[in-house]
């Protein structure tokens, strides 16, 4: 059985999540991580059993073994090492946002399509049986005609002026960190861009968002959207219709969905599986890369830019 080489670009909690994961996915080897320290490479090394310990992430990319790279660094880095990794020839599952910008987005998909390399944004969700299943669902005509779409996503984070999620010079604010998530959740089931934004934001005193509420249109569809460093929010997903909705709880890791009638329960699905679910966006970069592809038609180069110009927009409305 074929298997890729992965190198890992942190040695942080989400890297760590997706190895743990990684082990689950048919085609995946956990090959090589890099961190800034050699100590915390190796340590990471040694928790995740992985051969190849680097410090810089230049030494790993430059690495011929390294068949694949997954770079989960805070997003104000994802720029320099994703293009740092493509220009070394190796294939890239981002974490999300891939950028900070849609100028930086339509250079990275540009620079993977000349060199023929997978670029992929790790949105996880999308790849999630549950995500999937409501989807489903809503193109049976299960809830009918949709109209209005509401997704939020927040967690409470501690003020510190100097942390990343507060800092404006390292991209902080709730809307690139977490805002990512209700944006892509609605996109996955509309048909067209959302429109007609209307925004509410708190800003802190380091002049970056830390709660943001994002209300437009999408066709015929309303879109209500929340996203906050203040509290925690539902978390949830509703997509409701004229003749009934689904809600899905917890919906950036969902792993189960309803669908109601009115006040009646007609309908469920769990998907029962053991992993947190990063091993679906991993089978599907492995099933790209060994199939010759070089993008995912579930997370499309189109989705990444869609999902930078509507940071950007919501954005200029802060």
């Amino acid at each position: 059985m074929t298997q890729l080489n992965w190198g890992i670009v942190s040695a942080g909690r989400i890297a760590a999540l997706f190895c743990q994961d990684l082990v689950h996915s048919t085609h995946s080897h956990l090959y090589a991580v890099a961190a800034r320290k050699q100590a915390d490479a190796d340590r990471f090394a040694e928790q995740h059993q992985i051969e190849k310990a680097y410090q810089g992430y230049q030494t790993l990319f430059d690495d011929p073994k390294v068949d694949i790279v997954y770079i989960a660094t805070p997003h104000n880095f994802h720029f320099k090492q994703t293009y740092a990794a493509l220009m070394a020839g190796k294939h890239v599952l981002c974490e999300k946002p891939m950028t900070v910008t849609l100028d930086e987005c339509q250079i990275l998909t540009t620079l993977a399509k000349s060199k023929g390399l997978l670029l992929m944004e790790a949105m996880w969700t999308y790849f999630l049986p549950a995500i999937q299943q409501a989807k489903l669902w809503l193109d049976e005509g299960r809830i009918g005609q949709l109209k209005h779409v509401k997704v939020d996503f927040g967690y409470p984070i501690p003020f510190n002026a100097q942390g990343r999620e507060y800092n404006p010079q390292l991209a902080g604010g709730c809307l690139l960190d977490m805002g990512i998530y209700p944006l892509a959740i609605a996109d996955y089931f509309l048909t067209s861009d959302i429109n007609n934004l209307y925004v509410q934001a708190n800003v802190c005193e380091t002049g970056v968002e830390d709660d943001v509420i994002i209300i437009g249109k999408s066709d015929d569809v309303m879109v209500s959207l929340a996203t906050s460093f203040q509290c925690r929010l539902s978390n949830n997903a509703y997509l409701i219709g004229d003749k009934g909705y689904i809600v899905i709880p917890d919906a950036f890791r969902a792993s189960q969905c309803h669908l109601y009638h009115l006040e009646d329960l007609v309908d469920s699905f769990t998907d029962k599986r053991q992993t947190l679910g990063y091993n679906f966006e991993a089978d599907e970069a492995c099933k790209l890369i060994l199939r010759g592809d070089i993008e995912s038609q579930v997370v499309t180069h189109n989705c990444s830019l869609l999902f930078q110009s509507q940071l950007a927009r919501v954005k200029a409305l802060i």
